[in-house]
């Protein structure tokens, strides 16, 4: 089966001048068409050529190893249609290279997002079948009106959903494949007709600055793995500071890969929607590197080898790790570390607070006006609080209830916490349980003192300005130095070292003392933490103009 391939492009275009050559992510708008063509001549016997009548594109076409045909005057105006365009080079070619073509395949200069194995599909699927024509669209079902008889009349029989509504096919630019003998002065088309279905981002054709706009943020769009842990010994945090991101990246294409122990954190990344994988090895993961070929990956896994950062290196353009203090570090593109103020930084690494990334609903709530007396204490360990140190803080608050009366005790525990059964709302001790609550700055607006453990919880606190006394999960918990007094936090080290004497003392001591609680609340606020997602995105995508001061 010969194939000819025809690409109209005219100099002149009235809603974006020049478009045609006009650069687009670092290349004519033309070359993108020009390359997707090409590309069909690894699997069918295929000719390209541009029809035009602008000099400028002649130059830019003929370094690209394709024909050019020279349209004339006529055929390049306003008002005059593609058919005799395209029949005009199909003439013209066949003259030029003595043959009669099979197939006439029209692409749109103006369909720079539609992919190379689109193409190939369509024409596999074209050479394989009876049809005279198929047609590149997009199918929109909608709920739509017309004019019938001079009024506005619905073209629908029942509303519903749009999924549930029938196919509505819109065109598309990107192809047009037609057996030659329905190619004509006047038409393209053949009786025998059918539709191949491409995605909403290959479909959009470059008519007004708006689709332009589009089409450089499709373009732009990066395949980013976010390779994370959340379990029981770990905790959540990981899971959850991934989720934070991957919301930001809204555009890019991101796929999470959890490891098949991580059954907390496949859990919250299902809820959340995102489209994961789950590995037993490293073997799965360089098979779903081979297979996804990401730009970026982000590990958030703690340490990492330089074995796995080979895996990573080697199939990624870029890799950035959270929280890395293992060996294969250094070999990172970039190394953040939020939650350390301090240390021996390797060249690539990023530490302290000012890379925290803060969750949006703490960016749209405000702190509570501060209360010489406490009457709202808050207690949240984490999304699974692996030490159980809610559970110790329940009898705590028992306790402290008997001398303190008026005081509400709010629980916020986890999803992944496994002693629900034993944590329930005890009214009688002020004592309430929020399962998983979904918004857990408005809890915090509301608390004049809290108690937590040593993670990210600490940074929202304090962006909310809520004193708190501090307990770590784990030794590696204990080493985030944030959480001290020098930041607004009473921090007691390791959890389970600490006995109930000493938890009950310090929170009664704070609840006595309103001054230090104004002082702590003074020291968290002076932190902004508005800017800290910005700085990792722009490190994520490598782009410094988003690491704003």
């Amino acid at each position: 089966m010969k194939t000819l391939i025809v690409i109209p492009a005219r100099g002149g275009s009235k809603r974006i001048p020049r478009k045609n050559v006009r650069i687009m992510c670092g290349k004519p708008l033309i070359v993108y068409s020009i390359e997707n063509a090409k590309s069909l001549r690894q699997d069918f016997d295929v000719d390209v050529c541009v029809s035009t009548d602008d000099e400028e594109l002649l130059s830019i076409v003929m370094k690209r190893g394709v024909d050019v045909i020279r349209r004339p005057i006529e055929l390049a105006t306003d008002k005059v249609t593609l058919d005799p365009v395209i029949y005009h080079a199909v003439l013209e070619m066949e003259k030029k290279n003595g043959c009669k073509y099979d197939t006439v395949i029209t692409m749109q200069a103006t369909s720079p997002t539609l992919k190379k194995e689109t193409i190939k599909a369509a024409l596999k699927f074209f050479s394989e079948s009876d049809y005279d024509t198929i047609i590149s669209a997009m199918n929109k079902p909608h709920l739509s009106w017309g004019v019938k008889d001079g009024k506005i009349v619905k073209n629908y029989e029942k509303r519903l959903n749009s999924q549930e509504l029938p196919a509505n096919y819109l065109e598309t630019g990107g192809f047009l494949i037609t057996k030659r003998e329905c190619v004509s002065e006047s038409g393209r088309i053949g009786e025998n007709v059918n539709i191949f279905e491409i995605s909403e981002d290959e479909a959009v054709d470059i008519d007004t600055y708006s689709d332009w706009v589009l089409c450089e943020n499709i373009l732009k769009r990066k395949k980013i793995i976010f390779r994370t842990v959340g379990k029981m010994k770990l905790g959540m945090g990981h899971v959850y500071r991934c989720l934070t991101l991957a919301y930001k990246l809204t555009g890019h294409e991101i796929l999470f890969v959890l490891d098949s122990e991580s059954d907390i954190g496949i859990a919250k990344v299902k809820e959340a929607n995102f489209p994961y994988e789950v590995i037993d090895n490293e073997r799965d993961f360089e098979g779903i590197l081979q297979k996804v070929k990401p730009d970026i990956i982000v590990n958030d896994i703690l340490d990492t080898t330089p074995e796995y950062m080979n895996i990573c290196t080697r199939n990624a353009g870029r890799v950035v790790n959270f929280e890395d203090v293992g060996q294969g570090a250094k070999y990172a593109d970039a190394v953040i570390n939020a939650l350390y103020e301090k240390g021996d930084r390797l060249y690539n690494e990023y530490y302290g607070s000012k890379y925290f990334c803060i969750r949006d609903e703490f960016l749209e709530e405000e702190p509570k006006e501060f209360s010489s007396e406490v009457k709202n204490i808050i207690v949240i360990f984490g999304g699974a609080d692996p030490s159980d140190l809610t559970g110790r803080l329940y009898s705590i608050c028992k306790k402290l209830h008997e001398v303190y009366p008026l005081v509400e005790f709010h629980f916020l525990v986890g999803f992944a916490y496994s002693h629900k059964d034993k944590i329930v709302t005890d009214e009688a001790n002020n004592i309430f349980i929020h399962n998983d609550a979904k918004r857990v700055s408005s809890f915090m607006t509301k608390a004049d003192l809290a108690v937590t453990s040593q993670g990210r919880t600490v940074y929202e606190l304090a962006s909310m300005g809520v004193p708190a006394v501090v307990m770590a999960q784990n030794e590696r918990e204990a080493e985030h130095v944030f959480a001290g007094i020098q930041n607004g936090f009473i921090n007691l080290g390791l959890g389970s070292k600490q006995d109930d004497n000493t938890i009950i003392s310090t929170i009664e001591w704070l609840i006595k003392t309103p001054e230090v609680r104004k002082e702590m609340r003074r020291l968290q606020l002076s932190k902004d933490f508005s800017k800290g997602q910005n700085r990792v995105i722009g490190l994520i995508l490598n782009d410094s103009s988003d690491d704003e001061e």
